[in-house]
């Protein structure tokens, strides 16, 4: 089928996201990223989103928008939410793009209407700590059907990219890691909502769940207590033991700031942190270590080899508490030219690796290669392909 409009423009459908505009961050951020910047470059979009009740199509930024009614906000409502969006873009002539493979089952479409598709892996989802025994099992069983039925796969960090070589050909994955703009000024104001000054807090953004290791940081800092603020933003409910646990950990120095959404606020808090801690263990590109490294943050980051190809060699890592609390002294105590170096270190590894140009860039050379008539043959390649993003 071929992917392209009526007026001769390439034609791609973004499923996966509640859709645009993004207000739950990662995917949708990407999305809507991705979009406009391919709407900029004369391509024509479709962006599937979630709704309550029917509605007709829309326009916006130029961007198709194409609601599907779902009623509810649960895992049963997104299943359903993907399956009728995948219907709809299998008889379509737009090129899919997905974003995320948990439900990669519902792709099996697209090959039985001989259709390409391009699809985003994410993470190691099933490994992931906070998912049941059942969750696991079906993010285990989409992950290896999303390698089995989508044309052409997409890995957001090398380590990924090798996950998926054991079962599929390297020929049909691409790394592209997620980006960031860079925070080069910001304002202060912000930080007077927590009692905050520049420099002189630590800051730590996660969801708050094990796999994340938020109660060791908690319980790290308030145990060292450095002399100076930690700001945590996640969300935390007293119903979830997890958080209750991580509230409890806590001593006076460590602030609660709840989930904050709005972009500029989080890039100021980001940009005027002495340092950025990142505990996640599980997954790819995290878009949040990629955004502190945009604004400049020294970085103290869980030992494994997702954090160290993103943060790169100039950054602090920790493999238990032992190690965590020496990091946090070391960097409460640093004087103002290490950091120095060490925030300038993150800008280099955010310029070689997390623009968004190059992001963007390298999505369309996947798109427009699926795109291209099919040629007989197969081109042999040693090595899975890397678009974005040098270790």
């Amino acid at each position: 089928m071929k992917s392209g409009g009526s007026d001769g423009r390439p034609t791609v459908a973004i499923l996966g996201t509640r859709g645009v505009p993004a207000a739950h961050g990662g995917f949708e951020t990407l999305a809507e990223r991705l979009a406009l910047e391919l709407v900029a470059r004369g391509w024509r979009v479709e962006v599937y989103c979630q709704v309550r009740e029917p509605a007709p199509p829309m326009v916006w930024r130029g961007i198709l928008l194409i609601p599907v009614a779902v009623r509810g906000d649960g895992a049963v409502s997104t299943i359903v939410f993907d399956l009728k969006c995948t219907l709809r873009a299998a008889f379509r002539p737009a090129l899919p793009l997905v974003l995320g493979y948990n439900t990669a089952v519902f792709s099996l479409l697209y090959r039985l209407t001989a259709k390409r598709s391009v699809m985003n892996m994410d993470g190691i989802e099933w490994k992931r700590d906070r998912w049941s025994k059942p969750a696991k099992a079906w993010f285990w069983l989409n992950e290896r059907l999303g390698s089995l039925f989508s044309t052409h796969l997409v890995a957001d960090h090398p380590e990924i990219a090798r996950h998926l070589a054991r079962r599929t050909s390297a020929a049909r994955i691409t790394t592209i890691a997620y980006g960031a703009d860079p925070v080069l000024e910001a304002s202060t104001e912000p930080l007077a909502t927590f009692g905050l000054r520049p420099r002189d807090y630590g800051l730590l953004i996660a969801r708050v769940v094990p796999e994340n290791l938020v109660l060791q940081i908690v319980r790290a800092w308030s145990e060292v207590r450095p002399g100076l603020p930690l700001l945590v933003l996640g969300k935390l409910a007293e119903s979830d033991p997890y958080h209750r646990a991580v509230r409890a950990a806590g001593g006076p120095d460590v602030i609660f700031a709840g989930a904050i959404y709005e972009a500029e606020r989080v890039a100021a808090l980001r940009f005027h942190a002495r340092f950025h801690i990142h505990g996640h263990t599980v997954g790819g590109t995290n878009p949040s270590l990629v955004e502190a490294l945009g604004a400049g943050s020294p970085i103290l980051a869980h030992d494994n080899p997702f954090n160290r190809w993103v943060a790169g060699p100039q950054a602090l890592y920790f493999g238990d508490e032992t190690e965590l609390r020496r990091g946090i002294l070391g960097l409460v105590r640093a004087g103002p030219r290490r950091l120095e170096v060490m925030g300038e270190a993150s800008r280099r590894r955010h310029a070689e690796a997390f623009t968004w140009r190059g992001i963007f860039d390298a999505y369309e050379r996947v798109l427009r290669r699926q795109l291209a008539p099919r040629r007989q043959g197969r081109e042999a390649r040693p090595a899975v392909r890397r678009e974005h993003g040098r270790a």
